[in-house]
């Protein structure tokens, strides 16, 4: 006889039959979780919970259609891909593979380590025997190469990344993430990161001959910053800093984990830039949206120095390499090439950012600038408030910016990314797959946005003026350090 759940226990066929109300959703969600954060969205109406109605919409309790332009680069083809949901109704049914193959070799994890590999030898032909480390994060697939890294170099000390860069949030990655309002209170992180300008390859020079080349461990650096706010480095950057690197024997590596695999129209960025990195990181597409999965391409020899022999279990990851993320990844990885869709996004996103650029020219007082690649986009406001203001009061206005115009792009039925560091820019990173009309009515709807906010100081003007007291009361009771950031 089956014991039943205990009182206030919920079943997990409840969930699934949508018998948790979006109120008690909300409820338990902030009494149990992230209180703060879904509080903060709640009071800006962003706090959901939304419901798929096609992969590339999603509806709110009252019934509300929006396009989800969202999802930070994580979700290359919307919610619950038929692509992917199908396929794997049939590995539940037929996979007969060990779900966590610790200590054997995988079916599922060979055939996506030789598909990814095989995939960048395309571009990258000096990579064909490199090899591939499995984990459940982005920021793990940072802290893997950081530690390959320093296995090939053991004497060096210091690891260069750059300005308004993001590599994640565990403390190896997070030490190369400039931004004192995530480190600050987790001081001291791992000694020797330092930060160079992004984009200035003179900078980078002067920098690692001050240092010692020998003394450099690597250099970490995105093709292109997404939480900087779609940053794209001058031409010959990459290209001049992979050069810098080789010269010197100091590992380089390539942060594609918001860039790869079809985001901005190429299939690695890095290299479509001109850089030969060591090591590349891998991570949000390849989970198709449906589970999580990192990877770290690692050069043959930088990888066999820190996992060869009876140090093959120097570094390791639990859930890396399960059957079912492997699978996913797999079928990802498949439909990406199939449907050639990183050419798509390079089309697609050429439309839309001359769209961008049109609604910035129209508006010159609502937006600063726009910027893109493929689709990967981003939309930088002028600030709410026209006169210049000190420090900490300059980064809350450049903050509220982006929030309220976040709020007023839901509204009109776009669900967009903010930029981590970036405070006054946000994104749209809408699925590669999405039907080229719905591209249309998106970049409709932000021309709508546009019209009702021509100024940024509408952003603040047409919000409710209780949501503004509240947010305001919100700001005020969480004092925390701000980031310095752009303008």
């Amino acid at each position: 006889m089956t014991a039943s759940l205990p009182p206030g226990f919920i079943r997990a066929q409840d969930v699934l039959d949508e018998r948790l109300s979006p109120a008690e959703t909300r409820t338990l969600d902030m009494r149990y979780g992230n209180e703060e954060l879904l509080f903060g969205l709640d009071l800006l109406g962003l706090a959901g919970p939304f419901s798929r109605v096609t992969p590339w919409e999603l509806e709110d309790e009252r019934g509300v259609r929006r396009i989800n332009a969202s999802g930070y680069a994580a979700v290359p083809f919307g919610e619950m891909p038929p692509v992917l949901t199908g396929f794997l109704r049939e590995f539940l049914q037929k996979n007969r593979a060990m779900s966590l193959p610790q200590q054997s070799s995988s079916p599922w994890r060979a055939a996506l380590e030789a598909n990814l590999v095989r995939l960048l030898a395309r571009e990258l032909p000096d990579h064909a025997d490199s090899q591939v480390f499995f984990c459940s994060s982005g920021t793990e697939a940072i802290e893997g190469a950081l530690k390959f890294a320093k296995a090939w170099r053991p004497r060096a000390k210091f690891y260069i990344s750059f300005s308004s860069g993001y590599h994640g949030k565990t403390l190896g990655s997070l030490s190369l993430t400039p931004n004192p309002e995530y480190q600050d209170v987790f001081r001291p992180l791992v000694p020797g990161a330092l930060t160079s300008p992004y984009g200035d390859l003179d900078a980078l020079t002067r920098l690692i001959r001050r240092l010692g080349p020998d003394n450099v461990v690597a250099v970490v650096v995105e093709p292109i910053q997404g939480e900087g706010g779609v940053n794209i480095p001058p031409p010959g950057f990459l290209r001049g800093a992979g050069d810098l690197c080789r010269k010197h024997g100091i590992v380089c590596i390539a942060d594609e984990i918001q860039t790869g695999l079809g985001r901005t129209g190429h299939w690695f960025e890095s290299a479509a830039q001109g850089l030969d990195a060591d090591i590349i990181t891998l991570a949000k597409p390849l989970g198709g949206g449906m589970t999580a999965v990192g990877a770290t391409i690692v050069r043959h020899a930088i990888y066999k120095k820190m996992l060869g022999g009876l140090s093959s279990k120097r570094h390791s990851n639990t859930f890396g390499g399960n059957a079912l993320a492997m699978a996913v990844g797999l079928k990802s990885l498949e439909y990406l090439i199939e449907a050639d869709l990183p050419a798509r996004s390079a089309r697609l996103g050429a439309v839309g950012l001359e769209r961008l650029r049109a609604v910035q020219r129209q508006y010159p007082r609502l937006l600063e600038d726009v910027r893109g690649q493929g689709l990967l986009l981003a939309l930088q406001f002028k600030p709410m408030v026209g006169v210049p203001l000190p420090g900490v009061l300059k980064e809350l206005v450049f903050e509220a910016t982006a929030i309220l115009a976040l709020r007023e792009l839901h509204e009109a039925g776009v669900m967009a990314n903010l930029s981590l560091s970036s405070k006054r820019t946000v994104r749209l990173t809408p699925a590669l797959d999405m039907p080229e009309d719905l591209f249309g009515t998106m970049f409709g709807r932000v021309d709508a946005f546009a019209r009702r906010n021509p100024a940024s100081r509408y952003l603040l003007t047409n919000t409710p003026p209780a949501t503004t007291a509240r947010l305001a009361k919100f700001a005020a009771s969480k004092p925390k350090k701000r980031t310095e950031s752009d303008g």
